[in-house]
């Protein structure tokens, strides 16, 4: 499950980055097909994020992981309300400090649970790097969601491939033997 959401998450920011740009090719953005279908991936991709967060946690207990993906779930549940008010007029949003606050505390949370990973052996560091890089163009500007969607992807990619466990550094083991 990991491997797959690993792919599937950043290919659906990926087609919300892509869906936010045709959106505005008429200069307008707002209600339409590509507003909707966009906005339904971006849903998916950030539900899958907290899906991953949970698997990431399982891989490697601890309270400090624990409290990343408890973290990176209250983040996420913030932005699918955020999500689902830009779908459906009808329904409530969020102060515009909590609408931030989710979007910091999904990515900060998502971001421990990656360096956890790394420094554990099981993600190259870079991988965490990449990701923050993605994280941080969005904040930059949303028209680098296809950017950010790239950049998300190429730092999960490892999760995507068995044996993620990488080969001990010569000074490990020269300290086993």
């Amino acid at each position: 499950m990991t491997r797959l959401i690993a792919v599937v998450a950043p290919a659906l920011m990926l087609v919300y980055g892509l869906c936010r740009y045709a959106d505005g090719l008429d200069g307008d953005r707002g209600n339409g097909w590509a507003w909707d279908a966009g906005h339904v991936a971006f849903f998916i991709a950030v539900a899958l994020f907290a899906v991953l967060a949970d698997r990431l946690r399982r891989e490697l207990p601890s309270p400090l992981t624990v409290v990343a993906e408890a973290v990176t779930i209250v983040g996420a549940a913030g932005m699918l309300w955020v999500i689902t008010g830009d779908l459906f007029d009808s329904f409530p949003s969020l102060p515009l400090l909590l609408n931030v606050l989710a979007s910091v505390l999904f990515e900060v949370g998502l971001l421990v649970l990656l360096v956890r990973h790394a420094v554990a052996r099981r993600l190259p560091a870079w991988s965490p790097v990449l990701v923050l890089l993605g994280f941080t163009s969005i904040a930059l500007s949303l028209d680098l969601l296809p950017l950010s969607a790239v950049l998300v992807g190429a730092g999960l990619l490892p999760l995507a491939r068995d044996g993620r466990r990488l080969p001990a550094v010569v000074g490990e083991r020269l300290g086993s033997s």
